[in-house]
């Protein structure tokens, strides 16, 4: 994990065997902030939507529980998305370096869109 001093705050930068890990063992709260048209195609088991165009850091639980990691396509709308949550207070901010492309990459398992049918269906 990499992390970055932002004013007061903690940016930090989790891979994606870090997110699996954490994610696996319900330590975190995985947002997705792509579109909706890109979750639906496919995502992250388990991740909820939040899209960048409708992203409010107010809105967000707080991380008393479970920690906050977002997550995007590549990371660089992930990494906007927690640079604005600490310009609105959040005082320890994470997301998943590569995005999604890299936790494919990695071959994490994914719900994915059978083109056949049109279905979801889990991709190991």
């Amino acid at each position: 994990m990499k992390t970055e001093q932002v004013g007061d705050a903690l940016f930090e930068t989790w891979t994606v065997d870090e997110v699996e890990t954490a994610l696996n063992n319900h330590e975190i709260v995985l947002i997705d902030v792509r579109t909706p048209q890109e979750y639906m195609f496919e995502h992250v088991e388990g991740a909820l939507l939040m899209p960048m165009a409708f992203f409010k850091a107010d809105a967000l639980p707080g991380q008393t529980d479970k920690r906050i990691v977002f997550h995007c396509g590549s990371g660089v709308r992930s990494e906007k998305v927690s640079r604005a949550a600490i310009e609105a207070g959040m005082a320890r901010v994470a997301h998943m370096e590569g995005g999604f492309g890299a936790w494919k990459g990695a071959k994490k398992p994914y719900i994915g869109t059978n083109m056949s049918t049109g279905a979801p269906h889990r991709v190991a």
